[in-house]
């Protein structure tokens, strides 16, 4: 397995502005307990809302990095998707593993090992990687040029091995 760090390799910093990108799309530092106290906080005022905001933020990334990077590189559907998910593991979001991608079924399968939303969350009795669900859906709803639902199960703070996401083009979409 080549060890090489390609997105820390390219990543660009610029001291005067505090500027940190990687092929001209802006990326920053967060500890993951950063983002899971928020996430917690918005928990406690939304109940279980609160997923939701955390996913159509990674919906958000997932689409729009998926679409930048295989305009730059010229990638297919399936080299993106590999793409997409050896950058998570460079930029530290776990081990991503592509379990089934099926164009024709709008099937997009991915497990995550040693997420750092789990392991900063604790224990739970819900899935809580809302961010890497909406990565891997907004990745997929590009894909398969449709509306997607995203399933966790199980993740990891319920005490899975891994985090398991499942995302399935909806039977009606009307994606635009």
């Amino acid at each position: 397995m080549n060890m090489e760090n390609k997105i820390l390799r390219g990543l660009m910093w610029t001291p005067e502005s505090g500027r940190l990108s990687f092929r001209e799309v802006r990326y920053l530092l967060i500890r993951p307990e950063t983002v899971v106290a928020v996430q917690k906080a918005a928990e406690e005022a939304l109940g279980e809302r609160a997923g939701e905001l955390f996913y159509a933020g990674g919906f958000a990334g997932g689409s729009l990095s998926s679409r930048r990077y295989k305009e730059a590189f010229g990638y297919s559907d399936r080299q993106i998707v590999d793409f997409m998910c050896r950058m998570g593991r460079q930029i530290g979001w776990g081990r991503f593993e592509v379990v089934e991608l099926d164009d024709a079924a709008g099937r997009l399968v991915v497990d995550v090992y040693d997420s750092p939303f789990a392991e900063a969350y604790g224990p739970a009795d819900h899935a809580v990687c809302h961010l890497i669900r909406g990565v891997l859906a907004g990745l997929a709803s590009g894909l398969f040029q449709a509306d997607v639902e995203a399933v966790e199960s199980p993740c990891a703070a319920q005490g899975a091995a891994r985090c398991h996401f499942a995302i399935q083009r909806k039977r009606s979409s009307t994606h635009a």
